[in-house]
């Protein structure tokens, strides 16, 4: 009796699944990179409404990453970018173990690009183009997660994403880091599910490269680590030697990252000896994160984390094991970034790879649904909803500056000063940005650079009777957040205009 209602369940199950099968009938021919012949292909592309959309998806994620992808210039980071990489290999591992707060590995591929130009879109290809690739991989995750309209739902999210686009379009090391880190999870979850060698080597060897484009990633690697262990606990005491493929895992990570962890924990000591002076604090780092993922605005945000916490709901339900992978991922990170947001800065941006944790939840909320309406309907009418309400991000995005203006800044100042008038950066390190695009050399004025009031002082007591320009951006709160050179500023300057983020101020 009791066999009857399994078989019943697993019919039901079965007619289920079938029904939420945008295929129908057709089984893919393409079981292992084996079978990936011509005519396979063809058949895939032809028949299957999942390889349809997947192609259209990444077809318009390639569109809208490579569009305007020139367009705005360069920023301070991206400008940090192009001078750390236009150093040797080895000058760059030595600015990175006494500076810059940010692993070697992004640099050295932006300076093998450099041979091809120095332009902003050069700089910005590698992003762009590791950008596009993700979004098949959204795709495999999904899938492996739960189904393949969990899938294309997570890979339709990540296509049109606003925040996405715009670390795709960034020469930063975030959507790389992005890419590394979901092929590191869908090894992952091979991995759990087989507890082969295999699968637990390529797990430590995409996360190691992942960790070697961005520091925040050990917290991910640490989370999915301790996951593994809770889950498959069990096994382990029952028989030890399971414990040997994980194990396998970790130390390729740890071979390959070595000196990075020797170097991590140096630079994590000197960036926590005093309190931030900018980024999100506290919840702020939460609310952040989940705001920028959705969209930026109110309606995004409460339809799209309403949906996520629909489709945890959904996973827990299905599979306990899955629903707890996405939450101990989650909690830990979060909890981590609330405790470290009071000893250094925090961006949402360091977050970045939580993207395929959220848009996941979001892709399993149309399991809700399709128990209600039971039609594959509801998969299309669930993407459909979900790239129009980024469509007016987008347009927003694409129709003007997202960076700072340093490019038609330094035009203009190009224009306004005259032989022998001085140029103030506030703070000093904004002459990365600006002398990418401006030469104080061609245009005969002095550059200088001012991080405190005593450096403003010195500066115009300088002889010469020329006009002096101060340009300042926001940053000035961050190293001097007491307020002072702002005061200076507005006692001893005029405010002179403004481009984007950019302020110019002038004296006599």
């Amino acid at each position: 009796m009791a066999k009857k209602r399994d078989d019943r369940g697993k019919e039901k199950k079965l007619r289920q699944d079938q029904v939420l099968n945008l295929d129908g009938d057709f089984i893919s021919p393409v079981r292992s990179f084996r079978d990936l012949t011509p005519g396979n292909i063809k058949a895939v592309l032809f028949h299957s409404r999942y390889a349809q959309i997947l192609f259209f998806l990444t077809i318009i994620g390639f569109v809208l990453r490579f569009y305007n992808l020139g367009f705005n210039s360069l920023w301070l980071d991206e400008a940090v970018t192009y001078d750390t990489s236009g150093k040797s290999f080895g000058e760059i591992w030595t600015i990175i173990s006494s500076g810059d707060f940010n692993p070697p590995l992004f640099y050295w591929m932006e300076h093998v690009m450099l041979f091809f130009g120095n332009n902003e879109f050069i700089l910005r290809i590698i992003p762009a183009i590791l950008g596009i690739l993700t979004i098949p991989l959204f795709y495999l995750v999904g899938k492996e997660l739960l189904d393949r309209n969990v899938g294309i739902l997570a890979a339709a999210l990540l296509a049109f994403s606003s925040f996405h686009i715009y670390y795709s379009q960034e020469a930063r090391a975030y959507s790389a880091m992005l890419f590394f880190v979901s092929l590191s999870i869908l090894f992952f979850l091979n991995a759990i599910q087989k507890n082969d060698i295999k699968n637990w080597i390529l797990f430590g060897l995409f996360s190691a490269i992942a960790f070697w484009l961005h520091f925040y990633v050990i917290v991910l690697i640490i989370s999915l680590i301790l996951y593994a262990v809770i889950v498959q606990l069990p096994r382990y005491k029952q028989n030890l030697i399971t414990i040997k493929p994980l194990a396998a895992g970790a130390i390729t990570f740890l071979i390959l990252c070595f000196p990075l962890i020797i170097l991590t924990i140096q630079r994590f000591a000197s960036r926590t000896e005093s309190a931030p002076t900018f980024g999100a604090q506290g919840f702020a780092i939460i609310f952040e994160t989940f705001r920028q993922m959705s969209t930026y605005g109110d309606i995004g945000f409460f339809l799209l984390v309403g949906l996520f916490i629909l489709g945890l709901a959904q996973i827990f339900i299905i599979d306990t094991k899955k629903g707890l992978l996405l939450l101990i991922t989650l909690l830990f990170t979060f909890l981590i970034s609330y405790l470290l947001s009071f000893k250094m800065p925090m961006m949402p941006r360091h977050l970045i790879f939580l993207l395929i944790i959220f848009f996941l939840g979001i892709a399993l909320s149309y399991r809700l649904f399709c128990r209600v309406f039971r039609h594959p309907a509801i998969v299309y009418i669930v993407m459909v909803i979900l790239i129009i309400i980024n469509i007016p991000v987008l347009a927003d995005y694409y129709s003007g500056y997202s960076k700072e203006d340093w490019r038609g800044f330094s035009g203009n100042i190009l224009n306004m000063t005259q032989e022998g008038d001085k140029i103030v950066l506030v703070p000093s390190y904004m002459s990365l940005p600006f002398n990418y695009y401006y030469s104080n050399t061609t245009d005969n004025t002095y550059e200088y650079g001012a991080t405190t009031v005593q450096d403003l002082n010195n500066i115009s007591a300088l002889p010469g009777n020329k006009k002096i320009f101060f340009i300042v951006t926001n940053d000035i709160l961050a190293v001097n957040p007491n307020g002072d050179e702002i005061q200076w500023l507005k006692e001893n300057t005029k405010f002179s205009g403004q481009n984007t983020g950019i302020y110019l101020f002038t004296a006599e």
